[in-house]
Order: C-alpha cells, then structure tokens, then sequence
C-alpha cells in the first residue's frame, strides 16, 4: 500500500511536467516490479492523457495485485529476450525490467548476465522499429564496482568497475554491457537515451522478505522480534525514498538532456549495524543481534552515491530522510505505533 501523503507529494511535484506526457504513447518494461509500480502510480493520478504498453510475464498476477493500475494499460505478454513488438508508433520506452536476485546471481550467473544485455537489446531494437524518439534505461550504481573507503560519494564520472573474474559481477556487469549498448544505438543509430543509475531504495512496496537488508530489518522489528544483522554489519549503504525516485525518473524522462547519465540514490550512508539499530529505534524494536559471519555479496564495502549532478541539472531532491523512510514503509506494511 502506498500512502496517501506520498502519492500526493508525487503528484504536486511532477505538476509542472506532466502535460509534456499528453498524447504520448509509452511502451514499457518491469512497470509491475517495485520501482515500475511507483512510476505507474505517479502516472495514473498525473491527468495527462497518456497511453501505456506494458510488457508483463503475468498479466493476471498483476491485474489481482493492482487492477486500478491494470485497468489503465494494454498488457503485451512475454518476456525481455523474447516479446513480440507491439503495432505502432511510440513516444517513449521505459526499460526497467531486471532480476536483481542475489540468488539468481549466486546460482545462474550466466542467465543473469544474458537477461540484462539480451533483454537491453531487444528492448533497443524495439525502440528502433517503433520510432520511439526518447528511451529510458534503468541502469545500477553496481555499474561502479567496489567503492573505495575514502570516496564518500561516488560520481558518475567515477572510472572504476566490478571485477570481472568474479561471477558475482553477474548483475553488475551486465548493467555495465547494457550502458554500453544503449551509448552503442545512440551513437550509431541516433536513439536518445537516458539512463538513471539505481542505488538502494526503501519505501511502500518493497518486499520485505527478499534479500534487502533494510527490508529484513524492518520486517522483524514489525513482527517484534530481534533484528538480527548475518554479516559484521560494517558495509556502508544509503537509500532513496520510493517516492522521490518516482520524481527523479520522470523528470529524467521529460527533461534530461539526450545522453544524459544521473545516479539516483541518498547521500544519507550509514552502516548496516546503524541501520539495524536506527530501525529498532524508529519503530519500538526489541534490539539488535550481529553476528559477524561473512558477507557473501558482491560488495561488502561502501555503496554511497554523488547526486549533485541530477540535483543541479534537474532540479529534485530527496525529500524523505531515512528515519521517515523506515517509518512509513513500516506503516506501510501494516505497522501500528
């Protein structure tokens, strides 16, 4: 459930943009994951007279979990790799879809690898055929690799990368051939896209039981029970508002400039064992176990990002610190004070 406060922040702040958006037709990928369900709600109260192609494995899975969302969209059922292009003309293409799993990069680094860069270049030639002036592509602040201790903030000039003797290195190198692909079409074939590089995110919708640490946690201290930290708890994180990269996506839809790359994420870091301690604080937990096992991820050091570029370029800003962003997820989820 998203709450009403932050729909109507959303809509207050994209106002000004939204009639850009009328008599667009918009063809998108992962509008029923997270990050797409909030883009797709901020569009639904938005009042610009735009239409949505929404490519969708299930159909009916998201229909029962969002029919008000359902009811608005044309469903093309498929997959990335694989889907039949839908007829017409297009204004814009959103590329979201992704399996971010860790499980799926532990167990199957080489579909995960395929799924990004095969998925990507479908999506690219689609966007091609259908003469769609402006595409967006949902990249990963993963494109950067391991974040040095003493780089706070990592930029989007920052030249370091994931290793690439380490399986692990699945997601984020995927991420990284598919800004390579979408730079390729830009450059050869004349595409104008734009890309948003993700970092960590909280906020209503996000699934508590995967392996997000911030969800974990907040799962448990709803449940009342001890928030247990696996690792030493010492890698660095920051998270983004749901709500605010909502904003921050189509603002870089409607008004970046062609090519444009942004991060989007907090500047907010904390640890993991500060998080796990501010969570049981802001929401009556029980307390905070760690436990000191080895972090099995790909990156047990910090992943913090720059934003001064999108801040200045475009104008948003993170709105929802990251007190208030376990608060409302948790009201969210079903939490009572």
């Amino acid at each position: 459930m998203i709450l009403a406060e932050d729909l109507n922040a959303v809509t207050c702040a994209l106002a000004p943009l939204w009639p850009r958006l009328d008599g667009a037709r918009i063809f998108m990928t992962g509008g029923t994951g997270f990050i797409g369900r909030w883009m797709l709600e901020a569009l639904a109260r938005s009042g610009a007279a735009a239409e949505v192609v929404l490519l969708s494995r299930d159909p009916a899975g998201f229909a029962a979990r969002a029919p008000h969302l359902a009811a608005g969209v044309e469903f093309v059922t498929g997959d990335t790799a694989s889907f039949a292009f839908p007829q017409g003309r297009f204004t814009h293409v959103i590329h979201g879809a992704t399996d971010a799993s860790a499980a799926l990069t532990a167990s199957d680094p080489c579909r995960m690898f395929d799924t990004i860069v095969g998925g990507t270049r479908r999506v690219l030639d689609f966007a091609m055929a259908s003469g769609a002036p402006r595409v967006l592509f949902m990249s990963s602040g993963a494109v950067y690799g391991a974040q040095p201790a003493d780089v706070p903030h990592v930029a989007e000039d920052w030249m370091g990368g994931p290793d690439p003797r380490d399986p692990r290195s699945a997601y984020a190198e995927g991420k990284r051939a598919a800004e390579t692909l979408c730079a390729i079409h830009g450059r050869q074939f004349g595409l104008d896209i734009v890309t948003a590089r993700i970092f960590a995110l909280l906020g209503p919708l996000l699934t508590l039981d995967i392996h997000f640490a911030a969800g974990n946690f907040i799962r448990d201290a709803i449940a009342g029970r001890t928030i247990r930290v696996e690792s030493s708890g010492e890698a660095v994180r920051s998270y983004l508002y749901a709500a605010d990269l909502a904003v921050w996506l189509w603002t870089l839809l409607v008004k970046a400039a062609p090519g444009a790359v942004y991060n989007m994420g907090s500047e907010e870091a904390v640890s993991i064992a500060e998080l796990a301690q501010r969570t049981a604080s802001v929401l009556g937990g029980p307390g905070v176990e760690v436990l000191g096992q080895p972090d099995p991820g790909w990156n047990p050091g910090r992943y913090v990002p720059s934003t001064a570029a999108i801040r200045r370029d475009l104008g948003v800003t993170a709105t929802i610190g990251l007190d208030e962003a376990i608060r409302r997820t948790a009201l969210s989820n079903g939490w009572i004070p």
